[in-house]
């Protein structure tokens, strides 16, 4: 009785966890709402099956070539521009359409620390520890909707010249995360830093955009290298 007890609590616990950063970030919940119902009308699902899954930022959205350099797994993609955690809690299950039939999860999201002490009407920066709290209820929310059993994999936020002031949170945050992995089955980290950093410890500038932050097409080779050792 004791056990069932406990269960009992611990699901009401982590009920209320979620509810509360949900209320907690309440004001970023239509902040993408046109994004999201672009996304929703996509119906490049419907002709796939056993289909890897890609949940993020604008990272995930600018991978043009994401189809020839994941061959020959089918994937499908879901990011939109500017995403971070705090907004994808009101938005994950709208970008689990056809769920059924997804392989796996892979979410990488890179929005929640930016600046040192940002804070606008359209950007939080939080603390590495929340963004673990907030990775904790989404991914708790993709296994309730499609399958305790589905792999999520999280790509690590990548090192970027343009944030190189807050790499430091940000490492913090990727580190906390993949702790929190570690205990879970079913839940996998992907670490890509020491593949983005030279031997001097700095981002290396040939993977990126002219506005060091987003990937160029050596960098989404390299994340395809990377993720392809990860899954085989």
């Amino acid at each position: 009785m004791r056990f069932f007890s406990t269960l009992l609590l611990i699901f009401v616990f982590i009920i209320i966890t979620g509810c509360s950063l949900q209320y907690k970030y309440r004001n970023f919940k239509k902040t993408f709402e046109n994004e999201i119902q672009e996304l929703e009308q996509l119906n490049d699902y419907s002709d796939k099956s056993n289909y890897l899954l890609f949940i993020g930022s604008s990272s995930i959205k600018r991978w043009d070539s994401i189809e020839s350099d994941m061959a020959p797994y089918s994937v499908l993609k879901r990011g939109y521009g500017g995403a971070h955690y705090y907004d994808l809690i009101h938005f994950i299950e709208r970008l689990l359409k056809d769920k059924n039939k997804a392989k796996a999860v892979f979410i990488f999201v890179a929005n929640d620390i930016t600046k040192i002490n940002s804070w606008d009407k359209m950007h939080k920066n939080l603390s590495p520890k929340e963004i673990k709290k907030l990775f904790k209820v989404i991914t708790r929310k993709i296994h309730e909707n499609i399958s305790p059993e589905i792999p999520i994999y999280v790509i690590e936020t990548t090192p970027t010249p343009s944030r190189w002031e807050v790499w430091n949170q940000i490492a913090n945050a990727n580190d906390l995360i993949k702790a929190y992995t570690e205990k879970k089955s079913n839940l996998n980290f992907i670490s890509t830093r020491n593949y983005f950093l030279n031997k001097n410890g700095l981002p290396r500038g040939e993977y990126f955009v002219e506005d060091s932050l987003h990937l160029s097409n050596s960098g989404y080779k390299l994340w395809e290298k990377i993720i392809k050792k990860v899954i085989e």
